[in-house]
């Protein structure tokens, strides 16, 4: 059996091991693929892996050997899962390596907007503490979580592994999603999306990417946000209309933002988030914590061989044995 991984780098640059998934058949892993070159390194293989290297129709339609295909995270958008099913290739993907690293990379932003921490060691290395006339300084107001709100945008794994988070630091929680879960968590409030954004002194987004949930930050949203809001998204960056959300910074509609993610990525270069107030923006790392590349490898593995054995598991659009 062939196995090829399109782009492994961004999963494993080196910390990891392929071991687990060498044993499972013959495997060429490589680095990066160009969309050129993808059929020339996929053809022949049985099994193909990918994370960010797109699989549209066409190209799989050229692929006359494959057999079943692999997305190295949780969002499969970038394999085309209706021609695969036409072929009936199965598509699986990893649904919840990441939940603990995510939740944890909100609060990572959410304390820089409050404390600022970065601008302020920065100014500690480039000298100025040592030429304060004062004991300490801040350039910004700084703010303490307790007793505030945290409005949560979609109230599944990583939404409610926030929730905990933001009851640990004393902040009242309230969330929405389109399908309250079962068993609502202890000190957490079920509102309705409008509230959310009328209440909350931080939203954190967490739904998925839908035509109903694309650009749902829009100018009209933001408008409904407190003056003092901090928004966070580590979900997907189409959950917000960018040019409105760096105009509502630019003009103090709302106070800052921290963003793990960007409609397109690697961003241009004119995105308009990149020059905006009180924007801070990294680079789609939320998931990429050691541990969880490591379960996000683990669990990709026990699914190429879960196929294998003629039982695939986390399989996303409905082929089965």
């Amino acid at each position: 059996m062939r196995i090829v991984v399109l782009d492994g780098f961004t999963l494993n640059p080196g910390d990891l091991s392929w071991m687990g998934l060498e044993e499972l058949g013959e495997c060429t892993i490589y680095d990066r693929t160009a969309a050129e070159d993808t059929v020339q390194r996929a053809d022949g293989a049985e099994i193909v892996l990918t994370n960010k290297t797109a699989l549209p129709s066409d190209v799989i339609e050229r692929l006359t050997k494959l057999q079943y295909i692999g997305v190295l995270a949780t969002g499969y958008n970038i394999v085309d899962v209706e021609a695969a099913r036409e072929l009936c290739l199965p598509v699986t993907n990893v649904p919840t390596y990441g939940t603990d690293s995510v939740a944890q990379m909100v609060f990572a932003h959410l304390l820089n907007l409050t404390q600022n921490v970065a601008h302020h060691a920065r100014t500690v290395s480039d000298g100025r503490w040592c030429r304060s006339p004062d004991f300490c300084y801040w350039d910004t107001p700084l703010v303490e979580l307790r007793g505030l709100t945290m409005g949560i945008v979609g109230f599944g794994r990583i939404g409610q592994a926030t929730a905990r988070l933001a009851s640990a630091f004393g902040m009242k929680v309230i969330a929405y999603d389109i399908t309250a879960p079962a068993k609502i968590p202890q000190g957490c409030e079920m509102v309705k999306l409008d509230d959310v954004f009328r209440l909350a002194d931080v939203i954190s987004l967490h739904c998925p990417l839908t035509p109903q949930t694309e650009n749902l930050i829009s100018e009209q949203q933001l408008a409904t946000m407190k003056r003092t809001a901090f928004l966070i998204n580590t979900s997907r960056g189409s959950l917000i209309d960018e040019q409105a959300l760096a105009d509502a910074l630019n003009n103090a509609t709302i106070a800052g933002a921290g963003l793990d993610v960007l409609t397109i990525e690697p961003p241009d270069e004119q995105n308009p988030l990149l020059k905006a107030k009180n924007c801070h923006i990294t680079p789609h790392i939320a998931w990429a914590t050691r541990a969880a590349r490591e379960r996000l490898l683990n669990v990709a593995i026990d699914n190429v061989a879960a196929f294998l054995a003629g039982r695939p598991e986390n399989v996303v659009n409905g082929v089965l044995p």
